[in-house]
């Protein structure tokens, strides 16, 4: 029985590991080592995604403003740690400079590409039941078949509770 509970502990906790697993990480632009560069100075993202603007222990205070005013990481320090989540339909370029270095060339560039446009939900013909989204846990997943194929032969092995209409034993191992 304890063997059952570790396998169906897996077996529900191993898509939600691999779920955080496949979030992007953000992307990350820092100051070079000229100390009037952001290092990347140009990145590709799509929509949904975030770009951190970090470093640490700069010899000159710095800042990130994009140009027309959609992000600013504030005034000019030597320590930041500043993010930006670039939502649905704001695809395009985005050029933001370091107020205090911008004569010395100290500008980048984030290019957002757009996400696929979301597919509507398809509804079938008696529109009865509700359409269950593909990030749905467990819906038509294997593992879920097979782990309760386990459990139904690790129990029914276990737990001999009745033959012949008499109570014969019963095995008293819980998680």
């Amino acid at each position: 029985m304890k063997v059952l509970c570790i396998f169906v502990s897996i077996v529900l906790f191993l898509p939600t590991a691999t779920a955080f697993a496949n979030e992007p990480e953000d992307t990350i632009i820092t100051v070079d080592s000229t100390n009037l560069r952001f290092s990347p100075s140009s990145v590709t993202i799509e929509e949904g995604q975030t770009v951190r603007f970090f470093w640490s222990g700069q010899a000159l205070p710095h800042n990130a403003v994009e140009r027309n005013g959609v992000f600013d990481s504030g005034d000019p320090q030597r320590n930041v740690n500043y993010s930006f989540t670039f939502e649905r339909g704001m695809n395009g370029t985005y050029e933001f400079v370091c107020e205090p270095h911008e004569s010395f060339g100290m500008i980048g560039s984030i290019t957002v590409t757009p996400l696929p446009p979301e597919q509507p939900a398809e509804e079938n013909d008696t529109n009865t039941t509700t359409s269950i989204g593909e990030n749905t846990p467990f819906v038509n997943s294997p593992m879920t078949i097979l782990a309760i194929f386990a459990a139904a032969v690790v129990l029914r092995r276990d737990s001999k509770l009745v033959k012949n209409g008499v109570l014969v034993e019963r095995k008293e191992d819980h998680c």
